[in-house]
Formats: structure tokens, C-alpha cells, sequence
């Protein structure tokens, strides 16, 4: 398959169109892929929690857009934040395993590809990190 202009522009039509504002394209070629390769649409007020993965880093490399990566420590105190912005000079990032951690879409029209260890799980509660 070819990941296009089309395919991006869709990509984007479909996340400003969700509730969530946020759609992702799976890349995998079967569910039991032992790899995690998704594109995921977003725009601002798109809400990521502030959330780890526990058996994967997290490779992601933005194809359009910008956003501002945030990191945590474990009572949701920001320790390092930057920008990230397709086509710049810090384009991706890597968070390591474990790292708590969440994505505030800065630009309508971002898209990243995010990159996982391991088949797909859904982020369990113990995973999300619960502030306020």
C-alpha cells in the first residue's frame, strides 16, 4: 500500500469530522502482527491522557502538522516538554518504556506514525495516570 497525499487528506477529513477529533489507520496486516505501525490524525482540543506503556517505547515520527509532547513524573508533574513539528528540525520522538507521557495537537491537520513493540492492547486504567 501507499501511504499518500489522498490517504492523509482522508485521514484528516475523518478526524476533524469524530467527536474525539482524532482518527487512526491501522497498518498492520492482520491483528496478530507482533508490531504496532498506525497513523494517527488529530487536531487541537483532541484530548491524550496522560498515559505509559509498559512492554514498548513509543517511536513517532510526524508526516504533517505539529504537536507539544509532554513528560511526567509519577505524580503527573511536568518534567520535560517540547515541540514537534513535521518537516522541522525535531520531527519525532522516542519515549522510553514505561514514561509517562501525553500529546497536545498544536496545528489542524497533524498526522504522526506511531511505532509499538507487541500486538495492539487498549491502555488499561493503571496505565493512565490520574491527576487533578
Amino acid at each position: 500500500m501507499k501511504i499518500d497525499t489522498a490517504l492523509l487528506d482522508d485521514l484528516s477529513s475523518k478526524a476533524k469530522a469524530n467527536p474525539r477529533l482524532r482518527q487512526a489507520y491501522d497498518l498492520r496486516t492482520t491483528p496478530n502482527d507482533q508490531s504496532q505501525r498506525i497513523l494517527n490524525a488529530l487536531e487541537p482540543d483532541t484530548v491524550v491522557p496522560i498515559h505509559r506503556h509498559l512492554h514498548s517505547t513509543e517511536t513517532v515520527v510526524l508526516l504533517r502538522g505539529k504537536v507539544r509532547q509532554f513528560i511526567y513524573d509519577d505524580r503527573a508533574n511536568v518534567i520535560d516538554s517540547y515541540v514537534v513539528e513535521a518537516n522541522s528540525p525535531v520531527c519525532g520522538y522516542s519515549i522510553p518504556l514505561g514514561q509517562w507521557h501525553a500529546t497536545q495537537c498544536l496545528e489542524s491537520g497533524t498526522i504522526m506514525l506511531e511505532c509499538k513493540d507487541g500486538p495492539y492492547e487498549p491502555l488499561s486504567e493503571e496505565n493512565i495516570l490520574k491527576h487533578g
